[in-house]
C-alpha cells in the first residue's frame, strides 16, 4: 500500500537587515590604493619636518653667536621648577638635542616615504625595503637612547631634585616598536627571497 505524498512545506529563514551590505573592496596596494594616500600624508609629513628641522639648524646656529647675558631658564617637571642662568653650553646642548630629534625622525620619514612608493608601485617586497626597514629600526634606537640618556643627564646634572631621569619601563613601549621594526624587515627579506626564486623558476 503506497502512502500519499505529503506537500513540502518550505520554512524561510526570516532575512536580518542588513545581511546584504557588502564590505567595501578596500585596495591597499598600488595607485589609487591606501598606500598611495598614506605615500600622499608621508610627504606632506616629511616637507613639514623637513621646515622644522631647517628652522632649528639655523637657530642652533645662531645660537652660538647670540648674547645670552644675564638670562634664565626654569627647568621643571610638572608644578615644581628650578631658575638657573642660561649658558652658552646649554643653550647648545638644548638646541642641539631638539634639532637632532627632529633629524632623526625626518630620516625615519625619508625611508618610510621610499618603502611606500613601492607599495603604491604594488611591489613591496623589493631588498632594498629591508636595507632601509633596518635602517629605520637603527635610527629608531639611535633616537630613543639618545633621549634617555639627554634626560638622565639633564636630570642629574641641570636640575638635580627637580626632574626625574626616565627609567628602564620608560623604554619598554619604544623598545618594542624597534622589534617590530627588525621583525617587518626579517619578513621582507623573506617575502623577497621567495619573489627571486618564482622568478628565477619561471
Amino acid at each position: 500500500m503506497r502512502l500519499p505524498k505529503l506537500p513540502a512545506i518550505g520554512i524561510r529563514a526570516p532575512r536580518l537587515p542588513g545581511a546584504n551590505l557588502k564590505t567595501p573592496n578596500l585596495k591597499t596596494l598600488g595607485p589609487g590604493s591606501v598606500s598611495s594616500l598614506l605615500k600622499i600624508a608621508l610627504d606632506v609629513a616629511y616637507v613639514l619636518l623637513a621646515l622644522i628641522t631647517g628652522v632649528l639648524l639655523l637657530l642652533w646656529v645662531a645660537s652660538i653667536f647670540i648674547p645670552i647675558d644675564n638670562l634664565n631658564v626654569t627647568v621643571s617637571d610638572g608644578a615644581d621648577g628650578r631658575q638657573m642662568p642660561l649658558t652658552r653650553p646649554l643653550l647648545l646642548f638644548g638646541v642641539g638635542a631638539i634639532t637632532a630629534y627632529f633629524g632623526g625622525f625626518l630620516m625615519i620619514l625619508r625611508g618610510l616615504r621610499k618603502i611606500f612608493r613601492t607599495l603604491t608601485l604594488g611591489d613591496p617586497f623589493q631588498p632594498d625595503n629591508v636595507r632601509r626597514l633596518r635602517q629605520i629600526g637603527l635610527i629608531l634606537a639611535i633616537v630613543t637612547g639618545g633621549v634617555w640618556v639627554a634626560q638622565g643627564l639633564v636630570a642629574a646634572r641641570l636640575a638635580p631634585g627637580v626632574m626625574e631621569p626616565q627609567g628602564i619601563s620608560d623604554l619598554l613601549t619604544p623598545v618594542f616598536s624597534i622589534l617590530v621594526v627588525f621583525v617587518l624587515a626579517e619578513v621582507f627579506r623573506e617575502g623577497a627571497r621567495l619573489r627571486r626564486e618564482s622568478e628565477l623558476t619561471i
